[in-house]
């Protein structure tokens, strides 16, 4: 077993562990739902950063993008561990956030972090996708920016149309886990 299998199985087990709960609750697309995966337990955690940040900057080596991040809150807590190990391994990434909307004072931005050239090719990330509507929000934001959104990735899909609506802006859709990783 490889080391970057190692850590994605390890990552695996510790948001079964702190992250994963089958109970009902509501989502934030509005759906009810018998299970919740709290990623934020986990990626704001020093090992779930760390290795969150290994798996993508794997995932992403070949695209030739020196530019990640995504909306708050799930891309949050990993946007610096990402940031941080890419200068570690000598090939630096800069990392944003994008608001939900543009600050209402100082420059009013939407996207935070060093500024970002128009025409840059970018990756997006989140911490778990369920229909994509971050996601869609976030290109959307990217798109009126003038920025070229190579790779969409999540932490976890839950398989309820993320991909689907992701397609829709002709951006591949990748993911680390799939929900029946924690339902089998």
């Amino acid at each position: 077993m490889s080391s970057l299998d190692q850590d994605r199985a390890r990552l695996l087990e510790i948001l079964k562990k702190d992250a994963f709960f089958k109970e009902k609750i509501i989502l934030s697309s509005g759906k009810e739902s018998d299970y919740y995966i709290d990623a934020r337990r986990v990626t704001l955690s020093a090992e779930g950063a760390y290795l969150c940040a290994k798996i993508i900057l794997d995932m992403v080596k070949d695209d030739g993008v020196s530019i990640i991040g995504g909306p708050t809150l799930g891309a949050d807590p990993f946007v610096g561990a990402i940031a941080s190990q890419s200068f570690e391994n000598k090939k630096p990434v800069s990392t944003f956030i994008i608001r939900k909307a543009p600050k209402a004072h100082g420059k009013q931005k939407q996207i935070e972090g060093p500024d970002i050239p128009k025409g840059s090719k970018v990756i997006l990330i989140d911490d778990v996708a369920t229909t994509g509507k971050a996601f869609v929000q976030s290109l959307e934001v990217m798109k009126n920016a003038k920025m070229d959104v190579v790779k969409a990735i999540c932490i976890v899909d839950r398989d309820e149309g993320a991909k689907e609506a992701i397609a829709k802006y002709n951006c591949p859709f990748q993911f680390i886990f799939q929900i029946s990783d924690f339902l089998d």
